[in-house]
């Protein structure tokens, strides 16, 4: 955090990039909108209104267009985890639907009124993000790295990190040239930290258990924790050293959501049929 608002919205400087493990998004057309949810977190979402309608109500002009079509969502993703799931949810429906009923896509500054992670999950690739989440800019390009994400399987809500939050405020942590490897990269992110770790623990305090495990697992460059928690990364330079930490974790924390991943370089995606 950088600064804050006068109405109280903090300033941020964040990195952000994509991985290969998400979520999925499948569009047909249809009658209304409508929405299906399965996959190993379904039932978090039961009985509640899912970002991703709200994006498809927001291309349809809040229903003005009369618009439908059924999406189909496969969350694989912990709910209230920290890792943008349900906005980059909602960003596949905004560009998927825009293109299914041959719209313009929303920019990200009207997306902005879904979330602050809305405008980031909008984009092609790794970006530095600003402001209150509307402000981006091209992070240089990430080395092939491979995460291990964990997640206690409890939700933690960024509204409530963000109240606890009490740090004082960084400097601006960017970078200009590309590391050219999971180590080098490692070493620039060692030099920054993540200041909602410390509100988030005293939520959580199990996120500390977390990041100890994953640092003392072979193989891992840095661990951190990811946006306002409770999931933390451990960074590593092979996938083989990451999915052998992730079988010793879990094996350790069966409660624990353990999955090895790597950074991706695209942005969210929704399929069509």
């Amino acid at each position: 955090m950088v600064g804050r608002r006068s109405d109280g919205y903090h300033l941020l400087d964040s990195l952000v990039c994509f991985t290969e493990l998400g979520d999925e998004l499948h569009l047909t057309p249809g009658e209304g909108l409508r929405l299906e949810v399965d996959g190993p977190f379904a039932p978090a979402l039961a009985n509640t209104d899912n970002l991703a309608l709200k994006a498809a109500r927001l291309v349809d002009g809040d229903g003005a267009g009369g618009r439908g079509a059924l999406l189909h969502l496969v969350k694989n993703l912990p709910v209230a985890a920290g890792i943008g799931g349900g906005s980059a949810d909602a960003a596949a429906a905004l560009i998927g639907l825009a293109r299914l009923w041959d719209l313009p896509a929303p920019t990200p500054k009207a997306s902005l009124a879904l979330g602050a992670d809305l405008p980031v999950c909008l984009a092609a690739g790794p970006c530095y993000v600003g402001g209150i989440g509307e402000e981006l800019a091209p992070a240089p390009a990430l080395p092939r790295a491979y995460l291990l994400l964990v997640n206690p399987r409890r939700p933690l809500p960024t509204v409530d990190v963000f109240r606890r939050y009490s740090r004082l405020h960084s400097a601006p942590g960017r970078w200009q040239g590309a590391p050219a490897d999971a180590a080098a990269l490692a070493a620039l992110l060692a030099e920054r930290r993540n200041d909602l770790t410390d509100a988030a623990l005293s939520l959580l305090p199990e996120i500390a258990e977390i990041l100890e495990a994953l640092a003392d697992s072979p193989g891992c460059l840095l661990a951190r924790m990811s946006g306002s928690g409770a999931t933390c990364f451990g960074l590593f330079e092979s996938p083989r050293a990451a999915a052998r930490a992730a079988a010793t974790l879990q094996v350790g924390a069966p409660h624990w959501w353990v999955r090895a991943t790597a950074i991706a370089q695209g942005g969210a995606v929704a399929e069509m049929a």
